[in-house]
């Protein structure tokens, strides 16, 4: 099959990381450097029960993916991935053959994790409250180790033409729903976790740090599933803003006066911290008051560094970015913040994300006005992808997926 194959490299790794922390350079992450290739591969086999094959219609490109290819995701992740894999963990497709109660030629979105049950394990004991995402076991059994399809090297993942998956991990997509709001149900199911985890409480204010898709998703599940009050969201580009309000936002401000509006809109008083003889750029603010909850969507360091300045004490900051860099904990310690990850999805998050992906202003089509889908490419354009993924937010996009179909 045609895939597109993320490897080891340490000069390359080296290289990019190196590109990465100098500043984005336009097509230079995803050319020659990139530890990325574009190959026929074997398909991944089916071996175990309660396994099928899934043919994949779009692959949606997530920030961790553009992490991995760029060198920017943490080490930490190394010894639960195992390469080559193919990457692609946003997933729409169909069955090939029946699977259990599934027939072939049903349409489904796919949970990535790869917890106790695809590894063919009795549950541990996060699995067995239905915390899937939270599984202890995502390095051993009859899979090599992965956290996800998509980082897996046994399963194959959304940007190849195939890709195996556990019953466990499959559900059927409605006739109504198109590819187009299908591919992003996985990340929709995130942000359905996210809005668990933040546990806002009747018309608390909330910050959302962020509005990339997973910023995005987070503003919209957060009107749709809590009873949060005002939503601040911190948006770069006009294009994100306007999506930020229809989905939810109350407020939306630009980095630089993030603070300030977060103060106004919550009373707070500011506190200003200046190094004598220091340039500007050293001097800091944060607020004594603040947003009940604040998300942070990106997951580095200037963004997490905002949601903690901007939290009033013993306020909730929710990690939803994948981090990449350290970040000023004092906050946390001095204004007894609770500071929570989250994770994928688990529980019920893929049947109510189901329902989002159904009833939420996503756009139907590809590219067009108000569609979250902005770009699909085959895969022999992938370096045109990548690029236009990791600029999407300059560039007025918000998704971009891999149609393996296309040639």
């Amino acid at each position: 099959m045609l895939a597109l194959e993320l490897f080891r490299s340490v000069p390359r790794y080296a290289a990019a990381r190196a590109i990465t922390a100098a500043g984005s350079v336009p097509g230079l992450l995803v050319g020659p450097l990139a530890p990325v290739r574009l190959l026929t591969r074997p398909e991944p086999q089916v071996r175990h029960d309660g396994w099928g094959e899934v043919k994949v219609h779009l692959g949606g490109i997530c920030g961790s993916d553009l992490g991995a290819v760029t060198g920017s995701t943490s080490l930490y992740f190394a010894g639960v991935s195992s390469m080559p894999c193919v990457p692609g963990h946003e997933v729409v497709g169909t069955l090939t053959r029946d699977v259990e109660d599934l027939t072939a030629g049903t349409r489904v979105v796919v949970d990535p994790v790869l917890a106790c049950a695809a590894r063919g394990l009795e549950p541990c004991e996060q699995c067995a409250q239905g915390l899937t995402n939270r599984c202890d076991r995502v390095s051993v059994g009859h899979l090599r180790p992965g956290l996800q399809t998509g980082y897996c090297s046994s399963t194959g993942g959304g940007w190849g033409e195939r890709l195996i998956a556990h019953r466990s991990q499959l559900h059927v997509v409605p006739d109504d729903l198109s590819d187009a709001r299908a591919v992003l149900v996985e990340p929709l199911a995130c942000a359905v976790r996210l809005a668990e985890r933040a546990q806002v409480q009747d018309g608390q204010t909330v910050l959302v740090s962020g509005a990339g898709a997973v910023g995005l998703f987070a503003t919209l599940a957060i009107r749709r599933l809590t009873p949060a009050g005002r939503i601040v969201v911190v948006a770069k580009h006009g294009a994100q803003a306007s999506l930020a309000r229809a989905f939810g936002a109350t407020e939306v401000v630009q980095p630089a006066e993030a603070l300030r509006g977060v103060r106004r809109s919550t009373q707070a008083l500011t506190v200003e911290t200046r190094l004598p003889g220091a340039a500007r750029r050293y001097d800091q603010q944060y607020l004594l008051g603040g947003v009940d909850v604040a998300v942070d969507a990106v997951g580095s360091s200037s963004s997490l560094d905002l949601a903690m300045r901007a939290t009033r004490a013993g306020g909730r900051v929710v990690l939803s970015g994948m981090p990449q860099k350290g970040a000023d904990l004092s906050p946390a310690w001095f204004r007894e913040l609770d500071v929570v990850g989250t994770y994928a999805s688990s529980g019920e998050a893929f049947p109510r994300a189901l329902t989002l992906a159904a009833e939420a202003p996503l756009g139907d089509g590809i590219g067009g006005e108000g569609d979250v889908l902005s770009a699909v490419y085959p895969l022999h354009r992938w370096r045109e992808a990548l690029d236009h993924a990791s600029s999407a937010g300059r560039l007025g996009a918000v998704k971009i997926a891999f149609d393996p179909r296309q040639r």
